[in-house]
């Protein structure tokens, strides 16, 4: 189980670029298992992940930037009136930011475990129009307590959006192939808060079009355009990868012996509570769940109060919305760049903690200097971490779980621990100059770096105990030998 998790005794048969397009019945023998799985031409199959690619990326990555839209969007109507509007004071409106997670994290790991059951298709486009509708509105809220409403229906359907992607990713890609492919979920999250304030900017010229305040048209046109989303997830998202719409019958074949390869990875479709148990007493996913809450403090804190951060350094509402933008898209690429050479290389720990590094300079020199040019310099420096640490902390407990039942229970309750976050970050960043949020983000940051450190160390000596075990140096006592706790599986540093 090790690199691409290729079975060794496919390794014997290849099957050149130019093979035959195969039957439903070669279909049928690959998954009975009554012929040996062929090697796959590399070439071959790099062209087929371009083109799997070039289809699922652009819906998988609409759908998170309409949920991250929707989600962070109330820290650009802030700045545009909205809590005077509906007499909001500056406490009920950061506990408006919180209560958003008390649903989104409860319902995180129901959904992962739900994936499968009901199939991506119809979870994801049910929650799209779901959140779509409350997005909507959110744009005729009238008071404080409609405000509260909106945001628990919209955290109880945007949690099961996160895992279930993630999920959907592992279940397409290999272990060396994810990093990659998860950054498109956190570039999603940087392009909405770039498009995000780009958007609100011009909508917020709308101020006063029949009879609507500016920040209710950016609720309602939002909320709109989620909906088209979830038109796109339901034609353009396949549940069998095998069956897929956009593959030929060679590329059909090809997807079913990479499954076949890859089951060793995603395991039996059969759900079984005992490794929802396994899973839960991982110490794997606390330490990464700490991890998560940490970067999460960031996350959360970052991308919805950056238009506050912004006008804290005497810019206007109006220019704070498209001075993030560059910002986040800065936060993005480096994203992109972190995660391919994380996949090339296969490591992640040492990614996400270099990453940090980028941010502890940053949030120092928003709490030292009052010079604004260095300040928004700074918001640079924080984007790096921002996107890096919680999206390869995901790959990360992505290649370290197995099979699909435990991996989905590992990454419910990581992403549980990790957007309580959410609660926090809803909280430090009250008031301008936000030295308690800034000082809370670098404090945590500080705790990651330590998390990381430690992950690191437990799953090298984890490595080095299968080691033992398999050269016969030390009596193997396992009581779980499957998974990711076969002697074969190496874990990624």
């Amino acid at each position: 189980m090790t690199g691409s998790l290729v079975s060794r005794s496919s390794r014997d048969e290849k099957t050149s670029s130019g093979a035959p397009v195969t039957t439903t019945q070669d279909e049928s023998k690959l998954e009975s298992n009554e012929v040996a799985l062929p090697e796959i031409d590399p070439s071959e199959e790099k062209k087929l992940l371009a083109k799997v690619d070039l289809f699922l990326t652009p819906v998988i990555m609409l759908v998170y930037l309409c949920c991250f839209l929707d989600r962070s969007n109330i820290g650009n109507v802030k700045v545009a009136g909205m809590p005077e509007d509906i007499g909001a004071s500056s406490q009920q409106f950061s506990t408006a930011v919180s209560i958003f997670y008390a649903t989104y994290v409860t319902f995180e790991t129901p959904w992962a475990l739900a994936l499968k059951k009901f199939t991506p298709r119809f979870v994801i486009t049910g929650l799209c129009i779901v959140w779509s509708l409350a997005t909507i509105f959110s744009g005729f809220i009238v008071n404080v307590g409609g405000l509260y409403a909106v945001r628990l229906i919209l955290g109880a359907c945007e949690a099961g959006l996160f895992p279930s992607l993630n999920l959907y990713l592992t279940m397409v890609y290999r272990r060396e192939e994810q990093a990659k492919r998860v950054s498109y979920l956190f570039v999603s999250t940087a392009i909405a808060g770039a498009f995000g304030g780009i958007l609100a900017y011009g909508i917020l010229f709308m101020d006063g079009i029949g009879g609507y305040a500016g920040w209710r048209w950016v609720f309602i046109i939002e909320g709109l355009f989620s909906v088209v989303c979830a038109i796109v997830v339901w034609f353009g998202l396949p549940n069998d990868m095998t069956k897929a719409y956009f593959l030929n019958s060679r590329e059909r074949y090809l997807m079913t012996v990479r499954a076949e390869q890859n089951k060793a990875y995603s395991g039996s479709e059969d759900f079984d509570w005992n490794e929802v148990k396994i899973a839960a007493k991982d110490t794997k996913t606390y330490i990464s769940g700490g991890i998560q809450f940490c970067q999460d403090i960031l996350l959360y804190g970052f991308s919805t109060f950056l238009p506050s951060i912004l006008t804290s350094m005497g810019h206007t509402g109006i220019e704070a919305q498209y001075l993030s933008v560059p910002v986040y898209i800065f936060g993005g690429i480096c994203f992109v760049i972190f995660a391919f050479i994380s996949d090339r290389l296969t490591i992640r720990g040492p990614f996400i903690f270099l990453s940090n590094i980028f941010g502890i300079v940053g949030y120092i020199l928003l709490l030292a200097t009052s010079n604004n040019a260095v300040k928004f310099f700074a918001t640079f420096m924080c984007a790096v971490s921002v996107y890096n640490g919680p999206g390869l902390n995901v790959t990360w407990l992505n290649v370290s779980f197995a099979p699909h039942y435990r991996r989905a229970t590992a990454i419910g309750l990581q992403q549980t621990m990790g957007n309580t976050a959410g609660v926090v970050a809803g909280q430090i960043y009250r008031d301008d100059p936000y030295i308690l949020g800034h000082s809370f983000s670098l404090g945590s940051l500080a705790v990651a770096q330590g998390l990381i450190v430690l992950n690191l160390f437990y799953l090298k000596y984890c490595d080095r105990v299968k080691a033992k075990i398999k050269s016969g140096e030390i009596e193997d006592k396992r009581k779980i030998r499957t998974g990711d706790r076969d002697l074969d599986f190496k874990y990624h540093i």
